[in-house]
């Protein structure tokens, strides 16, 4: 009886670390996007405060965009000669400082350039997160830590925007930073007590090992694949909330400018759905629930050409939550099947994941021309059903 009572003790204690580690990859993920667009809710009040113009304040996402992309790859292969958990801590605390000095910025272009540092830290977060998670827990359990990882992104995205937007009205802009920073470095806290170090990392012997299991990488058919799947993540889901507040703000919807503010919460539904959607890929595979994913998120966005603002409101929440399964589906793959090198082979994937988040923002202006928002929901479903059809081929059954 008492060897029992003891078993049961470890189980509960074994099962209380294990939700605390997954705890914290979820708050890793939900760090990095409490800052990415966080400055989307201000960009109209930045036009006033700074007299620029849309372009010119819309520099303080994309420089931010940008700088993770020309990192990304860096960091995964400094990560794979260095560690995990260390990398992580250091770099979700080490967010909080360009944060903090944003709120000090004189103007809107050393603004611009905290946002750009900002930048530069979240690949240490996003890739190497990844690879701790395909590392540290079995094969299938990969897709439900994964999906948990996606819902902090989710969470993060969320309240960046709304908690920039609520405020700078209130209060000011600079404050916004303020708590933003103070939040995250609250959560670099907690990530550094529950995140356990990494076990199984294998290092590799030096950089030149580290860009030939990179260039290996490029290599692989099943990962190209991943990385296309994640150029078309944020390909979809930028492309889809950026023109479609010119749609909504024409006849017969007329929305104001705090209207669309709010369509981002129909985010929070992909919070419900990805968790779930990670017990399917652990029991169903990759290959079928990917395909789901995007039929799923095409048939939301064929729901948006009714003109009904509810209908509008329920295919957007619906093309959303698909593509943050695929997203799931996306990291996980890459994690496992990278082998070696996996922050090297997450990094690629993240410079593809925000690679198609900047083509996502430019190429449908020049399909609004030809047939408006109509137009750009064809070339999004386009480039979703090619996408399929790379991965289903390639990706192992």
């Amino acid at each position: 009886m008492k060897n029992e009572t003891v078993a049961e003790q470890k189980r509960i204690i074994n099962l209380s670390q294990s939700n605390k580690s997954i705890l914290a990859v979820a708050l890793a993920g939900f760090s990095a996007f409490l800052h990415l667009y966080s400055t989307q809710s201000l960009l109209p009040y930045f036009t006033e405060i700074f007299h620029a113009s849309k372009v010119e304040v819309s520099l303080s996402v994309s420089a931010t965009t940008i700088a993770v992309a020309i990192s990304a790859p860096f960091i995964g292969l400094l990560a794979d000669l260095i560690g995990r958990k260390g990398i992580i801590v250091a770099a979700v605390l080490g967010l909080s400082v360009p944060t903090f000095l944003a709120a000090t910025a004189s103007g809107l272009d050393s603004l611009i350039g905290w946002r750009f540092v900002q930048g530069l830290f979240m690949p240490a977060i996003f890739a190497v997160t990844m690879a701790y998670i395909s590392e540290e827990w079995k094969r299938e359990k990969v897709g439900s830590v994964m999906s948990a990882y996606v819902t902090g992104n989710i969470l993060g995205g969320v309240l960046g925007r709304f908690l920039a937007g609520i405020i700078a009205a209130h209060f000011s802009w600079r404050g916004a930073f303020l708590l933003l920073g103070c939040l995250n470095f609250a959560t670099g806290a907690l990530i550094w007590a529950w995140l356990p170090k990494a076990r199984n990392f294998k290092r590799q012997q030096n950089i030149q090992t580290s860009i030939l299991a990179s260039a290996k990488h490029l290599r692989n058919p099943p990962l190209l694949a991943a990385y296309a799947v994640g150029f078309n993540v944020l390909f979809s889901n930028v492309s889809t909330f950026t023109y479609v507040n010119f749609y909504l703000v024409a006849p017969p919807f007329n929305l104001n400018t705090a209207a669309l503010g709010s369509i981002f919460f129909v985010y929070l539904l992909g919070v419900v759905i990805t968790p779930i959607a990670g017990k399917w890929l652990d029991r169903l595979g990759y290959r079928l629930v990917l395909a789901a994913a995007i039929l799923t998120s095409s048939l939301g966005l064929l729901l948006t050409l009714i003109p009904k603002l509810w209908l509008v409101i329920i295919g957007l929440a619906i093309c959303s939550a698909g593509v943050f399964v695929c997203q799931s589906a996306a990291k996980s793959y890459v994690g496992i099947t990278a082998g070696q090198a996996r922050s090297a082979a997450t990094g690629l994937y993240v410079a593809c994941f925000y690679l198609g988040g900047s083509v996502g923002a430019i190429l449908p202006g020049f399909v609004w021309s030809l047939g408006g928002w109509s137009a750009c929901v064809a070339l999004i479903i386009a480039v979703q059903i090619l996408t399929a059809a790379i991965a289903l081929y390639y990706w192992n059954r």
